[in-house]
């Protein structure tokens, strides 16, 4: 049995011009251990997805069906109360801008000593002696002086790693990390990788990545997750993934990347793009969200979604296309 498991998951939200869907029938599992990169443009559902684990989504305008289960414990029928005690001990989060997370008015000590405190039940002094300990783990140099210190003393990657360091202090058995490296410069954002390689391994957590980096998802996961217009469009081992895309939309994001970039008539190298934008999550559910943009579309795509095909053991979905490789060096990193 999987560590999380997610089953036909569907969200829509209530708005002034009805209900729209933003993830429609999605599944998807993840083992103990593992990292998931969940990838794709912005407006794909990518954060809606991860955030139906512990229901941090509007509850009186959001519409959830499904099933979720967490080492085999069903989320969607629990209380507020109940989903409070899940939150930062099983399933902690990252958010992606640390700066509007964290709380102005007290230092990072005590903002991690409060998960502590709640969750684990420690003394005040435990709690701040884990919170030295913690900012070690998460690479911040000085731990003891910094945990006085307030979050706009430290620099966007020290907030980042405080942040990182109050999702694990309960050593959750899933980090979901939305975006955790966006607008960080690259040698920062190495180091956020590295230390989530580092919880990875010292403590056997299984992350959920999310990002429209695909150099970020080939460097650190273990299995790529593909979202288009609120649904799975592809998803498999990484080195499979950048080796043979099967869905025109994969492709055309790895055609983006610097590394596949071709060279023009003038002499100057240029990155591809895909025409057009994500369709609002008003669009028809049943035609082929991404056949007004695609390179291969034929007749019929405009009418009917592409059926789309098992492989590899039978999860894994792609387009009925058949796609050319994709011309990228070191697995797109």
């Amino acid at each position: 049995m999987s560590l999380l498991e997610i089953t036909g998951l569907r969200v829509g939200f209530d708005t002034e011009d009805g209900e729209v869907q933003a993830v429609r029938d999605v599944s998807l599992s993840l083992e103990r251990g593992e990292i998931l990169g969940l990838c794709g443009e912005s407006g794909c559902g990518k954060s809606v997805t991860a955030m139906s684990v512990p229901r941090l989504l509007p509850p009186d305008t959001t519409r959830l069906s499904g099933s979720i289960r967490l080492d085999g414990r069903e989320l969607t029928g629990l209380s507020e109360r109940q989903l409070r005690e899940i939150r930062g001990k099983d399933v902690s989060v990252v958010f992606q801008e640390p700066m509007t997370s964290l709380n102005p008015s007290f230092t990072v000590g005590y903002q991690i000593a409060e998960v502590l405190r709640r969750h684990e039940h420690m003394s005040r002094s435990a709690a701040r002696a884990r919170a030295v300990e913690l900012l070690e783990l998460v690479g911040i140099p000085a731990p003891a002086r910094r945990v006085r210190e307030y979050p706009h003393q430290l620099s966007g990657g020290m907030r980042q790693r405080v942040m990182i360091a109050i999702a694990v202090a309960c050593s959750p058995k899933v980090l979901i990390a939305d975006e955790p490296t966006t607008a960080l410069d690259v040698t920062i954002q190495a180091g956020v990788l590295d230390v989530f390689r580092d919880l990875r391994d010292r403590l056997g957590t299984a992350i959920i990545l999310i990002t429209h980096d695909l150099g970020v998802v080939a460097d650190i996961a273990d299995r790529a997750l593909v979202m288009y217009a609120g649904r799975v469009v592809e998803q498999a081992p990484v080195t499979g993934l950048f080796a043979r895309p099967r869905h025109p939309y994969t492709a055309g994001l790895m055609r983006a990347l610097p590394s596949a970039a071709v060279l023009g008539d003038d002499g100057r190298r240029r990155l591809s793009e895909i025409p057009g934008l994500v369709p609002p999550p008003f669009a028809d559910p049943e035609e082929c969200a991404f056949h007004p943009r695609c390179s291969r579309v034929q007749a019929g795509c405009e009418a009917t979604r592409p059926a789309l095909e098992a492989y590899g053991g039978g999860h894994l979905t792609a387009c009925f296309h058949p796609i050319e490789p994709v011309p990228t060096k070191g697995g797109g990193s």
